[in-house]
C-alpha cells in the first residue's frame, strides 16, 4: 500500500524507523514536519482518541525523500491499524488516514557458534535480540544452558514479520538444533506457546467437569468488578472492526455499555484518578491507575464525580452515564491498558462482580472444572524438524539483520 501509494517517490525514498518524543503532541509534531495545523480539521471526530494514545517512547516510522522531505509518516494504534499521515503525489499536499497495517512474513535461517552466553551470540553473530530472547526461551526448559561448551553450535529456522523493511513483532521460532559436545539433539518447538521439548510430544491440560459443594463471595473471581450495576454490552472490544457510519475499518480500544443517561459509573477496582476532564473524541473521561502498568478509562460521562489525584475503591461512583464527545447515545465506554496497549476489558473483569454488593458466603452444588493433563504430539514438529535437516544438509548461510533501516530499492539494486 505504501508503494502503490507513492509509487512516483518510491525509487528515491527510504523508511526510517523512529521513537515519539516524551511530552510531544501530534499537533506540535505537525510544526515540526511544517505541516498545517489545518489538516487536523479534515480528521473525523471519532479518530482524535487516537491521537491520545501515542506515547512517549513509541516506534512509528517515516518514508522521506532523497534530501529528507517528509513523504509519509507511520503511527501504530494497535496490531492491526495504524495512523497514515502521506504526501499526495498529485496535490503535493498532506492527508490523514487510518489504514491496515501491512507487512510481510518470511522464514530465515541461523547458525550460531557458543563461544559464551548463547543469547549473546546470537546478538553479536545475527544482529537480532528479540530473536535472541525467543531462542533462549524455547531452550529454557528442554535443555540446560550450563551445559554448553566454547564451539558447540545452535542452529534454526524462525518466521519474523517485517514492517517497512524493519522488524514487526516477534519472531516465532519453528525448530532447533544443538550440536554439543559432538552430539546432536533436536528441540521441537511448539509453535502456539513458542516453548521448547525434548521430544515431539508435550503435556497438554484438558477439563473434566463433575458437581460439586462450592463456597464462594459475591464478587469474587476477577481482577475488576463491573462498572455497572447492570450491564448490556452494545460493542465488543475489537483491534479492527467495520465502522457502520465511517464506513471503514477502525479500532474499537474499550467495550461499550448500554445504560441510561445519569446511571452510575463505579470503578472497577481500587486505584488512583491521573485524569477527571474532557478528552476530544471521548467527552467526560475518567482514567484510573491500577498499579501494576494497568490503565482503566471511563468515556461520555454526562458528569464526572471525582478529581484528579483522588485514591478510590472498588465500587466507588466517579461518575454517571453519559453521551459526551463522539457517541450516538447514552452509554459508557470503558476502555483497560496494561503499559499503554489496550486489552480486552472483559477478560480482566469478573462476570459475577456486582460492584459495591456486600460479600455474602455462599454455598452451592455447581458444576466445577477440573484440569487434567494428556500427553499430544506438538503440531507441525516432524515437518520442522525435516526442514531444518534439509537447510543444514543445504548448508544454508545465516540470514544477518545488521541493516535494519531499508534503502529503497534502487539504492538496494546498487548495493548488490
Amino acid at each position: 500500500m505504501v508503494f502503490l501509494l507513492l509509487s512516483s517517490y518510491v525509487f528515491s525514498a527510504k523508511a526510517i524507523e523512529l521513537r515519539w518524543q516524551k511530552g510531544e503532541t501530534f499537533s506540535e509534531y505537525l510544526d515540526t514536519k511544517g505541516i498545517p495545523q489545518s489538516i487536523l480539521e479534515k480528521v473525523d471526530e471519532g479518530d482524535v482518541q487516537f491521537f491520545n494514545e501515542i506515547h512517549a517512547g513509541q516506534k512509528f516510522y517515516e518514508l522521506v525523500d532523497e534530501h529528507g522531505n517528509l513523504l509519509q509518516t507511520l503511527i501504530a494504534i494497535n496490531s492491526e491499524m495504524q495512523i497514515q499521515l502521506y504526501k499526495n503525489p498529485e496535490t503535493k499536499e498532506f492527508e490523514f488516514d487510518i489504514i491496515p497495517i501491512e507487512h510481510e512474513t518470511n522464514e530465515y535461517f541461523a547458525k550460531v557458534e557458543v563461544t559464551s552466553i548463547l543469547y549473546n551470540d546470537i546478538v553479536a553473530q545475527i544482529g537480532h535480540k528479540m530473536l535472541a530472547a525467543r531462542v533462549s526461551y524455547a531452550l529454557k526448559q528442554a535443555f540446560n544452558a550450563r551445559n554448553f561448551k566454547v564451539g558447540d553450535e545452535v542452529s534454526f529456522f524462525y518466521t519474523q514479520d517485517t514492517r517497512m523493511g524493519m522488524f514487526y513483532g516477534a519472531p516465532h521460532i519453528k525448530a532447533i538444533m544443538i550440536k554439543n559436545r559432538g552430539k546432536e539433539k533436536f528441540i521441537c518447538i511448539d509453535e502456539e506457546t513458542g516453548r521448547g521439548y525434548d521430544g515431539t510430544y508435550k503435556m497438554e491440560p484438558y477439563t473434566v467437569t463433575s458437581k460439586q459443594k462450592v463456597h464462594y463471595t459475591v464478587g469474587d473471581g476477577g481482577m475488576f468488578s463491573l462498572p455497572l450495576q447492570h450491564i448490556r454490552i452494545t460493542s465488543p472490544f475489537s483491534l479492527r472492526r467495520w465502522h457502520p457510519v465511517l464506513k471503514r475499518y477502525r479500532p474499537h480500544h474499550g467495550v461499550d455499555f448500554g445504560a441510561k443517561r445519569g446511571t452510575p459509573i463505579m470503578a472497577i477496582g481500587d486505584g488512583r484518578v491521573i485524569y477527571a476532564g474532557w478528552m476530544r473524541g471521548y467527552g467526560n473521561v475518567v482514567k484510573i491507575d491500577h498499579g501494576g502498568s494497568i490503565v482503566s478509562l471511563y468515556a461520555h460521562q454526562s458528569k464526572i464525580k471525582t478529581k484528579k489525584g483522588a485514591f478510590v475503591k472498588s465500587g466507588n461512583v466517579i461518575g454517571y452515564v453519559g453521551n459526551t464527545g463522539v457517541s450516538s447515545g447514552p452509554h459508557l465506554h470503558l476502555g483497560i491498558y496494561q503499559n499503554r496497549k489496550p486489552i480486552n476489558p472483559m477478560n480482566m473483569i469478573s462476570r459475577d462482580s456486582k460492584g459495591r454488593s456486600v460479600l455474602k458466603s455462599i454455598v452451592k452444588y455447581e458444576d466445577v472444572d477440573e484440569i487434567f493433563y494428556k500427553k499430544v504430539p506438538i503440531p507441525n514438529a516432524q515437518e520442522n524438524k525435516t526442514k531444518l535437516l534439509e537447510l543444514l544438509r543445504n548448508q544454508e548461510s545465516s540470514y544477518i539483520w545488521k541493516n535494519m533501516q531499508k534503502i529503497s530499492k534502487k539504492e538496494d539494486e546498487a548495493d548488490s
